[in-house]
Parts: structure tokens; C-alpha cells; sequence
């Protein structure tokens, strides 16, 4: 990790009103400089974890109020929180990434405005953009729709009443989690393109892309850890199946045993299982 930046208290403060700055989500070289610029002459900071927005606001060589918000928070914290903003610029930051975006600030954004205070949004990291731009789906269109729930049965009524939508869909989903909702996946739209985003700008960051069944077997061997983006192709996006067998068989070897890839291609194209077998014996060689 690179040393702190250093940033000099400017003279003049920012105008009062809520700011919302896109902080990172791992790689602490992608903040701003208009989010430095902001952090450093805001009057006040409401973030999630006060610990983590301390790392951070350390390593940029700012010192400023700290005040804790988020989902958990009562109305008495919002109302403190809304009545400085007539008097100073106060700052709203998550954990990481973009506010709002699966993260805390609606209530507290919705009545500054309802108040008339000013409200600047800065753009920056966000996960969810992030892992959309490397997963090599259709990204002219997509459904963003937070975290998948936790039970089974709410999992499939949640991926049930988007799976028509004309879009790529994205969510967000932890490690431990992970092979659970692929498995529903698996069996609810065997055929779609997915895609799984991990650790985003971080050490161990990748993106593998694939069917359920292939990324399932992938990530049973291989249980992941981390942050999560989990992105579903298009029901009419291009298929799988009109991509050359040996280029599916290539893939598919990369994360399974010679059968299983075997099995996964016929499935996906239509052609013989026996055949594919002995075509991916010779690709291995």
C-alpha cells in the first residue's frame, strides 16, 4: 500500500449542504481527487463504521468529525445529522463504494432534499459497475438488484420474478453464500450466461465466466472468499451454444474434469456427449 496522501486544510470550507463521495472499494489508489478535495474542506463525515472510515481518511492525511450513520441508525441520528446542514458541508461515505447503492443513506438523502439543502453526489469505485465492465456479458442494459436474500425460498421467488427481464442482472452475493445461489441458478436457468466477480480491485481479484453447472463444480473445489458480484446474461443474449464446441470445451476445461466439460457442452450446443469427450481427450493433449 502506497504511503498517505497529503492534503493541506484549505482556507475557505465547502458551501453547506450533503455531499455523497464514492470512496474505495479496495484499492485505496482509486479515490478521487474531487473527493479528496471534498473530505478535506467538508465540516463533518457520517460513514457506516467509524474504524473504517478512519484507515482511510489516514491514509489521505485528513482530520475531521466523524459521525456514525447507517441502516441501524434511529431518526435522532438523522436529525442531528440534518440540522447542521444549513451550517456546514457534511460528507456521507459507506464502508465502500458508491452510498446508496445497496448501502445506507436513502432516508438521510430524501429529506435534505425534502428540506431544500443542497445535494452534490461525486461518481467513483462501485462494485457493482466495476464487475458489469469485466464480465464480457451485454452491458447495454442491466437490472441492479442489491443482494440476493439469504433464504432458499426467497432466493428463487427473488430470481423468478426477474428472470424475463430483457437485461443482464447483477447482484450482490458473499463468499459462503455464493454456491448456494448458483446451485438455484443451476436449476432455474441452466442455459444463461453467469458471471462471478470477486475482490474487485483487490490482490486476488478475478472474474470467471461460464454456465451455473461449470462455475458450481469451479467453486465447490475452489470456495470462494470476499466481495461478491454475481451477473446473469440476458435471456436473449448470445448463446453459448453458437460459439465454436472447441472454444466451449477450452473454457470449460480450464475448471472441470474432461467428463464434466463434456457433459456441460453437449448440454449447452446439442451435440454428442461421446464425441465431445473424445474431441476434449485430444485438446488436453
Amino acid at each position: 500500500m502506497s504511503a498517505g496522501v497529503q492534503t493541506d486544510q484549505p482556507a475557505e470550507p465547502l458551501s453547506p449542504g450533503l455531499y455523497i463521495v464514492a470512496t474505495p472499494i479496495g484499492n485505496l489508489g482509486d479515490i478521487t481527487l474531487r473527493a479528496i478535495e471534498t473530505l478535506s474542506r467538508c465540516g463533518a463525515v457520517a460513514c457506516e463504521d467509524t474504524r473504517v472510515t478512519g484507515k482511510l481518511m489516514k491514509h489521505l492525511g485528513i482530520s475531521k468529525p466523524l459521525r456514525r450513520y447507517d441502516d441501524h441508525a434511529d431518526e435522532n441520528a438523522r436529525e442531528r445529522i440534518l440540522a447542521t446542514l444549513a451550517d456546514q458541508a457534511v460528507v456521507l461515505v459507506s464502508d465502500a463504494g458508491t452510498p446508496l447503492i445497496s448501502d445506507p443513506g436513502y432516508r438521510l438523502v430524501r429529506e435534505a432534499k425534502d428540506l431544500g439543502y443542497p445535494v452534490t453526489a461525486l461518481p467513483g469505485p462501485c462494485a457493482a459497475i466495476a464487475g458489469l465492465a469485466m464480465s464480457g456479458l451485454p452491458s447495454d442494459k442491466f437490472l441492479f438488484a442489491g443482494f440476493l436474500p439469504v433464504k432458499d425460498k426467497a432466493r428463487r421467488d427473488m430470481l423468478a420474478e426477474v428472470a424475463n427481464t430483457n437485461a443482464c442482472l447483477v447482484f450482490y452475493e458473499t463468499g459462503p453464500r455464493l454456491t448456494k445461489s448458483l446451485a438455484v441458478l443451476l436449476d432455474m436457468m441452466p442455459d444463461r450466461e453467469v458471471a462471478v466477480a470477486r475482490e474487485i480491485t483487490k490482490l486476488h481479484e478475478e472474474c470467471r465466466r461460464g454456465l451455473p453447472a461449470g462455475l458450481l463444480a469451479y467453486y465447490e473445489a475452489h470456495p470462494p472468499k470476499g466481495e461478491i458480484v454475481l451477473m446473469i446474461g440476458p435471456p436473449d443474449g448470445e448463446a453459448l451454444s453458437t460459439e465454436d464446441p472447441d472454444t466451449l470445451l477450452r473454457e470449460a476445461l480450464l475448471t472441470m474434469k474432461t467428463s464434466q466439460a463434456a457433459a456441460q457442452v453437449a448440454k449447452a450446443t446439442g451435440l454428442d456427449r461421446k464425441a465431445l469427450y473424445a474431441r476434449a481427450m485430444e485438446l488436453k493433449e
